[in-house]
């Protein structure tokens, strides 16, 4: 558990990266998803990783930052909605904050994600210029899979 002073001076710390290209590869499960873990590197050594997750089928795609201890401590989803658990609505793109009252399922909708979820290299850029986390690589396009059941 972290408290919400934690989490935001882990969200507000400009020293956190990700080093090194980052290719998507197919999901354990064998779906149409595709996906990605990568460590999130910082001064104050916070045991950080991002997930990402894409599914060109479904139409979703979901970045989460999760911390080692605690689990999603932010992130974004797109093309999928939580009514149960948002009391404000429900919203096909919406990120998660972390609060000591709520956990994880502090939900809103984002103005600074303006890019559609089926560029999700664009998304990447959006989602990571607003979480201060600094890329130095880059995110590769998610292979397109063209056999798709009918």
């Amino acid at each position: 558990m972290i408290t919400d002073q934690e989490f935001q001076a882990i969200i507000d710390d400009d020293s956190k990266r990700i080093e090194g290209d980052i290719s998507w590869s197919e999901d354990e499960y064998y779906s149409h998803a595709r996906e990605f873990r990568v460590a999130v590197h910082s001064y104050t050594g916070e045991p950080l990783q991002i997930n990402g997750r894409y599914n060109a089928y479904s139409g979703k795609l979901s970045f989460t930052l999760l911390r080692q201890g605690t689990g999603r401590i932010y992130g974004l989803d797109l093309g999928v909605s939580h009514g149960r658990q948002n009391p404000t609505g429900m919203y096909a793109k919406h990120k998660h904050r972390w609060s000591e009252a709520r956990k994880d399922k502090d939900i809103y909708e984002p103005p600074d994600i303006t890019a559609p979820v089926d560029r999700p290299v664009e998304v990447w850029h959006q989602f990571c210029a607003e979480a201060r986390i600094d890329h130095q690589g880059m995110l590769h396009d998610p292979p397109v899979r063209l056999n798709l059941p009918i």
